[in-house]
């Protein structure tokens, strides 16, 4: 069966909480949890963030700054889950990590798009997902300054701010608007360079924006047609990628394999395919 995904896959794993509840309750009852701790913790972001943090006009660096609130927004959003719910388990950005004995575990990214937040831009987020034996089965991405909430559950499809969310059909190759990622490492960058080099000729133009969970979230709002980066890590895609498959998009990563920290590729049916098969060949998946 391919490893890529879409919004029509039916939930299946797990037992319920509860006498009598079965997974598409349990998994209801996950997304209003992730709901809620997204809300909290994107409040704390929001309004805890100094006016002046761009300019380092704190006693300590602004990246110190950054990191307190990224780890108090981990607290917060742990502490939430784990006393609603103290048998899950978690994987977090800033290291929150239990097995847990429940089968399910929540993949958090407290702030997702750090630089962005350092310097005052808007595409910054919190990304909470739940697992149960390793299927995504609920999803929240939270964009306070944007104003909107991506939330997906597995077979129940996407919506943002409570509207139903779509991908666009696929569009010429040569016409597609593709986001990409790069990271932190010199020599990874200048990979990613001369795979943009031979990417942007061949299609409408290249996005940058910062946030994976954002980007992945705008192509299942059809404001993007693709996306591909390499050097994820599973809290930075968890949530977002739910939400683009719940709304038509295809996940993958290499041909036949699933999206992974070597690559992710996503895009509707038409588009993922050749996009998948370039980066590929070009070598998108190894510095």
């Amino acid at each position: 069966m391919s490893t890529s995904q879409t919004g029509s896959t039916d939930s299946t794993g797990g037992s319920g909480r509860g006498e009598g509840a079965g997974p598409a309750a349990e998994d209801a009852e996950l997304l209003e949890i992730a709901l809620e701790a997204a809300r909290r913790a994107g409040a704390l972001l929001r309004d805890g963030r100094p006016a002046d943090l761009g300019v380092a006009a704190t006693k300590t660096s602004p990246i110190d700054v950054v990191t307190e609130m990224d780890i108090a927004a981990e607290k917060l959003i742990t502490s939430y889950i784990g006393r609603l719910r103290p048998d899950d388990g978690f994987l977090g950005e800033e290291g929150a990590s239990s097995e847990g004995t429940s089968g399910v575990r929540w993949v958090i990214d407290p702030l997702d798009g750090t630089v962005n937040y350092l310097y005052g831009l808007p595409s910054w987020a919190v990304s909470i997902a739940a697992e149960r034996d390793g299927v995504t089965v609920a999803g929240v991405v939270e964009a306070p300054m944007r104003g909107e909430t991506y939330q997906a559950v597995l077979g129940g499809g996407a919506f943002v701010n409570g509207r139903p969310a779509h991908c666009r059909p696929a569009p010429d190759f040569s016409h597609a608007l593709v986001a990409t990622g790069f990271g932190y490492l010199a020599e990874r960058r200048a990979a990613q360079a001369e795979v943009v080099r031979v990417v942007l000729p061949k299609v409408r133009d290249i996005r940058r924006a910062g946030s994976a969970a954002i980007d992945l979230a705008d192509i299942g709002c059809g404001r993007l047609d693709a996306y591909y980066e390499r050097g994820l890590n599973p809290w930075d895609l968890a949530a977002g990628a739910l939400f683009a498959r719940e709304a038509g998009v295809l996940t993958g990563g290499r041909p036949g394999q699933p999206a992974s920290g070597e690559l992710v590729v996503a895009a509707p049916p038409g588009l993922f395919e050749p996009l998948q098969e370039l980066l590929d060949g070009l070598g998108a998946w190894h510095d």
